[in-house]
């Protein structure tokens, strides 16, 4: 029996809990396995009506994959494992984006870049109280993937290349408001949210549960976001940090960040065919990832954050502004 991920049926729905909480329930590519196979038997099971997915622990939904795997087979310069990996898991991102059955995640704590994948693309997306959702890609030299690009470019308004450069952790109203979750329900109130659904099987309680919770920072601040981040290219863009009064605290932030993997992302948010299908994004994330440890700087920023943890990682280039156009096309270019 497997211990690191518990799937089995509960009543009307198909229960999948995430069981990792001394890793922060990251994804290994056995688990996103388990997920997938899960999800195919349960497709045309009469008895199961609905899918939810949720955690053990309190500090993370899931705060990613395990990349571990991914570097050290990436550093013998093995990339195959790395692109089956990404591949996988990105076909299960889009299976879940498209089931046919309603599919309910319950979102507490952290949920970061792989943890998004399985919960932000469900029909109903639950964030309790502690829900802190982010796409922080760009500091270990990916980008915003596992369809985030896809969330992010439909948001509007600068705010995807705001969340994707800066990493932003969103609380339950900037989640909501952004485009990643849906419904504010206090997670006190999830076991007998759980236990309606598991013997009734209608997903459309959960809109009774649903609370209006505060106000979104990011809305407030949306004129100043779009103003900033909106129509702005990568060469530029420090320049215009250097100048602003509201996002110079930035300047810190993306310090750490991979300045190939900040233009690709500035470049991907300027595509609009990203926000037109999930499997549009999906397919142009690949292309980056596809090539980040050959070309990119992913075996650099997971050795300096996970692996030596110096957090000094060296990247290819100094600053957002020495990234050529050319190397951004490079590593987009269709595969």
């Amino acid at each position: 029996m497997r211990m690191d991920i518990l799937i089995r049926k509960s009543g009307a729905i198909g229960h999948i809990t995430l069981n990792r909480p001394n890793a922060l329930n990251s994804l290994t590519y056995d688990m996103i396995s388990a997920i997938e196979k899960a999800l195919d038997s349960w497709f045309l099971d009469k008895e199961i009506s609905l899918i939810a997915i949720d955690s053990v622990g309190e500090k993370a939904f899931c705060a990613g994959g395990d990349i571990q795997d991914l570097y050290h087979t990436g550093i013998k310069k093995n990339y195959s494992f790395g692109k089956k990996f990404w591949k996988d898991e990105y076909r299960l991102n889009k299976k879940i984006k498209n089931y046919p059955k309603p599919f309910i995640s319950f979102i507490k704590g952290f949920a970061m870049g792989g943890g998004v994948g399985v919960s932000c693309h469900c029909s109903h997306r639950i964030v309790g109280e502690t829900a802190k959702i982010a796409m922080p890609e760009c500091g270990i030299g990916l980008i915003p993937d596992v369809g985030g690009s896809f969330i992010l470019s439909r948001a509007g308004n600068g705010i995807g290349t705001f969340l994707g450069i800066s990493g932003e952790r969103m609380g339950p109203s900037d989640s909501i408001f952004s485009g990643f979750a849906d419904f504010f329900i206090p997670e006190k109130k999830w076991p007998q949210l759980l236990n309606n659904l598991i013997e009734n099987g209608d997903a459309d309680v959960v809109k009774t549960f649903s609370q209006t919770n505060g106000p979104s920072k990011i809305e407030n601040h949306l004129p100043e976001i779009e103003e900033f981040f909106s129509n702005v290219n990568h060469i530029q863009f420090e320049k215009r940090l250097n100048k602003s009064p509201n996002f110079k605290y930035l300047k810190e932030v993306i310090s750490g960040n991979s300045p190939l993997s900040m233009a690709s992302e500035i470049k991907i948010m300027e595509m609009p065919e990203v926000a037109e299908s999930i499997e549009n994004a999906l397919e142009i994330e690949y292309r980056f990832t596809s090539r980040a440890m050959e070309f990119g700087d992913f075996l650099e920023g997971v050795r300096a954050l996970v692996i030596d943890k110096d957090r000094n990682p060296k990247w290819k280039h100094r600053a957002l502004e020495n990234v050529s156009f050319e190397e951004v096309d490079f590593i987009l270019n269709k595969i």
